[in-house]
């Protein structure tokens, strides 16, 4: 015997904003293009919306009273999206890169880390140095330090530290940050 198909449960989408009936205020302020601004008794505002074939939707509920216009709501949700959208693609984006080493790194080794390290801050990108400690190495832990310190150094000139080494288990690591972020291109 086959078991009946289950459909699965429908997803409702909750409006950001109360529209027209939704709105539980008594008296609001209304807003908009081709309104006499001021506070409305609820119905009068639903009443010049509609006169207009427009939405009453309330924009600032914490107000008193709350605030609302009157608007075409799907062209004012997809302007609100388009907003959203903008602000999200301005906002910047911080980039982490790792540099590892061992307490026992060599020079070639630690000037050929130094030359990323600078190409990372130039590019902008926050640069995370750390020295693992791997087994017994852990007892050598002030030449995990003089790495870092001396890695700091080298880099002085392009970025700053934003935090100092520390020892977490058995990585020490530091965190540095450019001076001046490049341009994007």
């Amino acid at each position: 015997m086959a078991l009946p198909q289950r459909r699965p449960p429908r997803r409702v989408v909750e409006e950001p904003y109360k529209v027209n009936e939704r709105i539980l205020a008594r008296e609001v302020r209304v807003v908009g293009e081709n309104v006499e601004q001021g506070i409305y008794d609820i119905n009068k505002a639903q009443a010049m919306a509609k006169a207009q074939n427009l939405d009453l939707v309330e924009v600032s509920p914490n107000a008193v009273p709350p605030v609302c216009r009157i608007v075409d709501y799907s062209k004012f949700k997809y302007e609100q999206k388009k907003k959203q959208k903008e602000i999200k693609a301005n906002a910047t984006k911080v980039v982490i890169k790792e540099i590892r080493f061992g307490p026992n790194t060599d020079d070639h080794d630690f000037e050929f880390k130094l030359k990323h390290a600078i190409n990372f801050l130039k590019e902008g990108a926050k640069v995370k140095a750390y020295v693992q400690f791997v087994g017994r190495a852990i007892v050598f832990k002030d030449r995990g330090f003089q790495l870092l310190e001396r890695f700091s150094k080298g880099l002085e000139d392009y970025g700053k530290i934003e935090s100092e080494p520390k020892l977490e288990g058995k990585r020490m690591s530091m965190f540095l940050s450019p001076k001046v972020v490049a341009a994007k291109k």
